[in-house]
């Protein structure tokens, strides 16, 4: 292990007890969307002291602290998000939330605590590095696109402007203290699917006197799933899960409209743009046959999260030299998830990885599960891979084509 890291990594250990106490408090409180005033004044009290450059966000409860380092150089952004998910608890913690229909079930809270610590790590050695280190608390990952707002409110444009990202996601299945990541796509496209058919209502016993659009639906649902084995390429995924199917009041009317609701994910854009086009032509034609009308709407969700490839083997091989090569995994697919960190990598090279943190007291359940849990030593690690990746990109020695 790297001299620098070893001690980055046992300062992160003495961090940690602050850390969880932070994580927990969020936890406890969890809040939904662009707006999250409760878990921003955590943040903004957490960071008292230290010699930041505050800036809040005024569409939304962002926060952008910078720390400069001793002489001008380059900027590197850390990101953690901050909001939480519609789901109710059912961890049986002894910090679990305390608000009816939301939870941090997604590890948010985790993120937020580990960036701060990260900040105190840093503003004890803004001595050592020159240039400068951005630390983004973001609301509205989870389907808000919290970052794109930031951006438009010139988060990477305004001096010193960014030249890099990094951010980092904790993963509850894999082993605690482990890093995982790949170079390109890393995470999936989201996208919208929503279909409205409108038939002619009628009485079911007499289905000839209408158009019924049930069975219209139905199909339209299975040939979706015949588009993707037989259309998509096996090696450039696409997934298309029709999540809701609603029509009908009674048993014995047969409804003028049914609605389908679902998602479509890929990772790349040239199945992303060939999905949708296939989409509305199966919708479309399917309905036509049976003279049901049909619109087909698919709304663009977060593009593909794709790790700069020399980023991501920089953010390796500092994973390496500070947790030890045995804990640095190399994905060999995306995972189909999406993240909204996908468009700041669309405009500054940067990579996302994922931090294990399997709990071993109990069988690990997912993100976006409501007894998902983490095993909160695994933050430690995570609180000085934040600090080596920026001390590390602010070397002089390293390549500028980063």
């Amino acid at each position: 292990m790297d001299h620098a890291f070893s001690a980055l990594l046992g300062d992160a250990r003495e961090l940690l007890p602050e850390a969880v106490r932070l994580r927990r408090r969020i936890h406890r409180t969890p809040e939904l969307g662009l707006e999250l005033p409760i878990t921003r004044r955590a943040v903004l009290e957490s960071l008292e002291g230290l010699p930041l450059d505050l800036e809040t966000s005024p569409k939304t409860s962002g926060v952008v602290a910078t720390l400069h380092g001793k002489a001008p150089g380059r900027t590197i952004l850390l990101r953690a998000d901050m909001d939480a998910l519609p789901l109710e608890e059912g961890t049986g913690l002894e910090f679990s939330s305390e608000r009816a229909g939301a939870m941090h079930a997604c590890g948010h809270d985790a993120h937020t605590a580990m960036l701060v610590a990260a900040a105190r790590l840093l503003a004890s050695r803004r001595e050592q590095f020159e240039g400068s280190v951005k630390l983004l608390f973001q609301p509205g990952e989870e389907g808000f696109g919290g970052a794109r707002i930031l951006i438009g409110e010139g988060l990477l444009e305004r001096e010193p402007r960014v030249e890099g990202a990094f951010a980092i996601h904790v993963d509850p299945t894999l082993p605690a203290g482990c890093v995982a990541t790949r170079a390109g796509p890393i995470m999936a496209s989201d996208d919208l699917l929503s279909i409205d058919l409108t038939g002619k209502g009628g009485h079911a016993s007499m289905p000839h006197q209408a158009v019924d659009p049930i069975p219209v639906a139905c199909e339209i649902v299975l040939a979706l799933q015949g588009l993707v084995t037989r259309r998509a390429d096996a090696f450039d995924p696409v997934v298309v899960s029709v999540t809701r199917v609603r029509a009908g009041t009674t048993g014995n009317v047969i409804p003028a409209t049914a609605h389908l609701l679902g998602t479509i994910r890929t990772v790349s854009e040239r199945a992303r743009r060939a999905v949708h086009e296939g989409v509305r032509r199966v919708a479309l034609g399917i309905a036509a046959a049976h003279e049901v009308e049909a619109q087909v709407h698919v709304l663009a969700g977060y593009p593909v999260t794709v790790n700069h490839e020399g980023f991501a083997r920089f953010t390796q091989e500092v994973a390496s030299d500070l947790a030890g090569s045995g804990n640095v995994i190399e994905m060999k697919t995306p995972i189909m998830g999406a993240e909204d960190f996908s468009y700041i990598l669309e405009r500054v090279p940067g990579a996302m990885v994922f931090l294990g943190a399997r709990p071993d007291d109990r069988e690990p359940a997912p993100l976006h599960s409501n007894r998902m849990v983490l095993d909160e030593n695994a933050l430690a690690t995570g609180i000085a891979l934040h600090a080596a990746v920026a001390l590390r990109f602010l070397e002089s020695g390293i390549r500028r084509s980063l």
